[in-house]
């Protein structure tokens, strides 16, 4: 049997890369899934209300730019993407005590659209907003739906471990269209679905391609405080 070429996120077609015979994908570095659920971390685009009580003149709404930071008063910039809300709040408060005598800070992020990457068998593969809560089913039909050549019972789902390590799980979202009470795998920004080709052995080039060729920008953003430095 001929071998089949790995495509893409965008479902482009590419020549695999040689791999000695029997290794499989053991040495792809994913971790076991949990579904514990990590503490929120600020990434670029979100706003986020920075409120200090013992200056209320500093107050202020603000953005997280492109390049991790934030801009406040009196103290210029402060990193925030890949900081938690007490780690922010800290920062801020560390940034101000050059400036104010104990200061508070009180930092609440706003509502944010849940942003994932759907790839693969889907009509329009690509980063998608989901607004309120979302599950991979719903994602994919946001996507364009399946196509008829898509593997629906065995779409895989990638996320950011607690440790920083990519997860994976599989979910048969087949079942999801027949089923209400199916497994939908509720979703977490930055999450990515990947919805393979029926009858393909496709998904483990899909893999090492993921974790060593093609992190999407959004989810490799939020990888690590490294990133911005």
């Amino acid at each position: 049997m001929p071998t089949i070429a790995p495509r893409d996120l965008m479902g482009r077609w590419q020549e695999p890369a040689p791999r000695p015979a029997g290794q499989a994908f053991a040495d792809i570095p994913y971790a076991s899934w949990t579904d514990d659920e990590p503490d929120y971390r600020f990434f670029p685009g979100d706003e986020l209300e920075v409120s200090v009580p013992s200056a209320p003149e500093l107050s202020k709404s603000v953005t997280v730019q492109p390049d991790g930071r934030i801009a406040l008063p009196l103290i210029g910039t402060v990193m925030a993407a890949d900081r938690t809300v007490p780690d922010l709040e800290a920062a801020v408060a560390q940034a101000y005590s050059s400036q104010l005598l104990r200061p508070q800070v009180d930092i609440t992020a706003k509502a944010a659209p849940l942003k994932v990457f759907v790839g693969g068998e889907v009509g329009n593969p690509g980063v998608v907003d989901l607004t309120g809560d979302g599950d991979a089913l719903r994602a994919v039909i946001q996507a364009g739906d399946f196509k008829t050549s898509a593997n629906r019972s065995e779409v895989y789902i990638i996320r950011r471990g607690p440790d920083g390590r990519g997860m994976i799980r599989k979910a048969n979202l087949l079942r999801g269209l027949r089923d209400e009470r199916a497994d939908l795998v509720p979703l977490r920004r930055f999450d990515i679905v990947y919805v393979p080709r029926s009858g393909a052995s496709e998904a483990g080039l899909f893999m090492q391609q993921y974790f060593r060729d093609l992190l999407p920008i959004p989810f490799s953003y939020a990888l690590g405080a490294q990133t911005f430095q």
